[in-house]
């Protein structure tokens, strides 16, 4: 079984920015910790990052047939990115949307995803956790549907 885990804008950063707010740990440290977390959950993950909407739509259409699920932290897409929205849509796969901050407990306008409603859940305010949780919760109903 394959997940697709995607990164949005800026989170190529992470060791950049405002640790009180986006934690400690480098994406690529997130993606390694993912990735162990797959092979513990016999998943192959596969990680993406880009900084421009139309390289994760891109990524999303060529993955899609041989993908079960998508993780995404959509970054700043989370608000306006209604491109995107669609190509997650278009993919007809289940998605869990991952944010490391608390977007509720930030400004007004972070509040707003155009990504949740097409969701089945989403995970926001627990750090780089929230990609692991959002990960086994994500492979254990794809596994939990897949049995007869």
């Amino acid at each position: 079984m394959r997940i697709l885990v995607i990164h949005g804008p800026n989170l190529n950063m992470l060791d950049k920015r405002d640790k009180s707010v986006y934690g400690e740990k480098t994406l690529p440290e997130i993606d390694s910790l993912l990735k162990k977390q797959g092979q513990a959950l016999n998943v192959e993950v596969v990680t993406f990052q880009s900084n421009h909407e139309g390289a994760l739509i891109d990524f999303i259409q060529e993955q899609t047939p041989s993908t079960r699920g998508i993780v995404i932290n959509p970054g700043a897409l989370t608000h306006y990115g209604l491109s995107l929205r669609d190509a997650l849509v278009d993919s007809k796969l289940p998605i869990i949307e991952v944010h490391l901050s608390n977007i509720y407990r930030r400004e007004e306008w972070r509040a707003r995803s155009v990504i949740a409603p097409i969701a089945k859940g989403q995970i926001s305010g627990l750090g780089w956790k929230g990609y692991v949780a959002a990960l086994q919760a994500l492979a254990g109903e794809l596994k939990a549907d897949a049995s007869p």
